[in-house]
């Protein structure tokens, strides 16, 4: 995401950040605008330093420490348009509960800082009480009998584990299930790719279009999860799929490409905000150069995307290299695939009010 700064003393301050380590200034994210202000107490409120003459609420559960995130003074609301989609939300006296949620917090306002930036529509249960986002965030159950919480969507709701949390846990579950990459912030950019398919394609009048890029989501899904977990991938199934689970079926081949391209055009806002220009000194091959001076959440084509994403990648990758660490970016985007990023850009792009 883009560089927040305090506008009182000019600190650079991180998303999170609730206070100024330089000038003390209490700070709030304020969704219309996208960005971190710095605020100055009221007998009731804030005044923030970002809009003179415009007061704001924190959100109710600022007193949890799990977010940031500004309400306009006057607004009924008591949660902001992050917290509002909450449906099920852990024990805050259980301290192991408690832990994990703020670092699911953390994971669910960077996703809709993503969904903000791109105009997607956000339907709470109140907007649509069958199919508006929400989030239930689970313990698993005391009696070691009941079914383990799995993290997934159903129409809407998006459950997720817990025990996603827990970085031990997650390492376990990423090498158990053969994934290069598993975080908390990837679980819902997949998830709510499963929502915005419901929401934009299959209510959106898009079945055909999405079919003849993805393929027919019409087989049976149950069968196909089986079939993958007991048979595993094709060979060289790199070729058409941008993961090993995105070959399981089409629904699943969506998410997984949508989840990617809001990989990919955050991390690009954030190479942007650092000025960053990769130009490796042992070639001269224009392919493995970029200089990222554009907005990706507003970029013409995927091709722009890529074609800088790929050298952005190969840098990254070095680096991480050169401390002992695995590839931040350990996945091939083929033909195939950018297609398919190609038309979650026009999906994308096709949602945003007209200018």
């Amino acid at each position: 995401m883009k560089l927040f700064k305090c506008q009182s003393c000019g600190n650079l301050v991180y998303f999170e950040n609730t206070t100024c380590e330089v000038c003390s200034h209490r700070l709030g994210f304020i969704p219309e605008r996208t960005t971190i202000s710095a605020l100055e107490p009221l007998d009731e409120g804030w005044s923030a330093l970002e809009t003179p003459g415009q007061n704001w609420r924190q959100c109710d559960n600022a007193q949890y420490g799990v977010c940031n995130w500004l309400i306009p003074e006057g607004s009924a609301a008591r949660l902001c348009l992050a917290c509002m989609h909450n449906h099920i939300i852990p024990d805050v006296d259980r301290r192991e509960s408690f832990a994990a949620w703020q670092k699911i917090e953390v994971a669910k306002h960077q996703l809709f800082y993503q969904l903000l930036r791109l105009d997607l529509p956000t339907p709470t249960r109140i907007d649509d009480p069958v199919g508006g986002l929400a989030f239930d965030f689970l313990a698993e159950p005391e009696d070691a009998s009941q079914p383990h919480v799995m993290t997934g969507h159903n129409n809407g709701l998006i459950t997720l584990a817990l025990k996603e949390a827990d970085d031990a846990e997650r390492t376990r579950l990423r090498d158990a299930m053969g994934e290069p990459y598993r975080t908390l912030l990837g679980h819902f950019r997949h998830e709510t790719g499963h929502f915005y398919w419901n929401l934009l394609v299959r209510d959106g009048g898009r079945l055909d279009a999405c079919r003849a890029v993805f393929g027919d989501d019409r087989q049976d899904y149950a069968a196909a999860l089986r079939r993958h977990y007991a048979e595993g991938v094709a060979a060289h199934w790199q070729g058409r799929f941008v993961s090993a689970y995105a070959t399981t079926h089409p629904w699943e081949d969506f998410a997984e490409t949508w989840a990617h391209y809001l990989h990919i055009v955050d991390t690009l806002e954030t190479a942007r905000a650092f000025g960053i220009r990769v130009r490796p000194r042992v070639t001269d091959d224009p392919e493995l150069m970029a200089e990222i001076d554009f907005d990706a959440y507003h970029a013409g084509n995927a091709r722009i995307l890529v074609d800088n994403w790929l050298p952005l990648t190969f840098a990254v990758n070095s680096l991480n290299r050169s401390m002992g660490q695995p590839d931040l970016y350990p996945f091939i985007l083929s033909a195939p695939v950018v297609e398919k990023l190609e038309f979650i850009h026009r999906l994308v792009q096709g949602t945003r009010p007209a200018a």
